[in-house]
């Protein structure tokens, strides 16, 4: 199984995911701009969307996007998803709203078609982060439990750190709580983001 992943983007969730399920997978890098793997190869011939992520399994079958790999992960180690008869329809909808919500107002921020585009985009995620602040109780998204969403929301952090965004003290907080986890550390290793 691959993982096809630029460092610091978005597949740094799924990467996270995965060593936190302890499934073993290999990375391949991708070049986003030139859409080339770091073997030289076509990235399009693995996903013609042209992103990461992209997960390839041994039989040929590949899953893209965050949303739906996350899941995949949760579904194989249930100890990353929330529980109950709603937990796994809170985790797609937690997913869904970072992808949307967060991710999405991201790119627009760092690739905007002019300056009220950008602004709105800044606006967008600043109201997003303070809707899930109110929202959670506890060390992670969904309580005391850390899931796939969690990682996910990290590497939203993550960007907002890079870009130099004020993050509230409970935002820092889990921020800080996240990136210690071993899991965490051990995929920032592998991307070259830490030693």
């Amino acid at each position: 199984m691959k993982l096809y992943l630029t460092p610091a983007a978005c597949s740094l969730a799924d990467h996270i995911a995965l060593c936190e399920a302890k499934i073993e997978v290999d990375t391949v890098k991708v070049d986003l701009t030139t859409r080339r793997t770091e073997d030289g190869g076509d990235f399009t011939r693995v996903n013609p969307k042209g992103y990461v992520p992209a997960l390839a399994f041994d039989d040929g079958t590949v899953l893209t996007e965050n949303a739906a790999i996350l899941c995949w992960v949760a579904d194989r180690a249930p100890d990353l998803a929330p529980r109950g008869e709603m937990g796994r329809i809170r985790l797609i909808e937690m997913l869904s709203f970072i992808a949307s919500e967060i991710h999405k107002p991201f790119i627009r921020s760092f690739f905007p078609l002019d300056e009220k585009d950008k602004e709105a985009a800044d606006r967008m995620i600043a109201t997003r982060l303070a809707y899930l602040e109110a929202q959670w109780s506890g060390d992670y998204l969904f309580g005391d439990r850390y899931s796939v969403a969690d990682g996910y929301l990290y590497v939203m952090l993550h960007w907002a750190n890079l870009t130099k965004r004020a993050l509230s003290p409970k935002l820092t907080a889990f921020f800080d709580r996240v990136h210690r986890r071993p899991a965490v550390q051990q995929a920032l290793r592998r991307e070259g983001l830490v030693q």
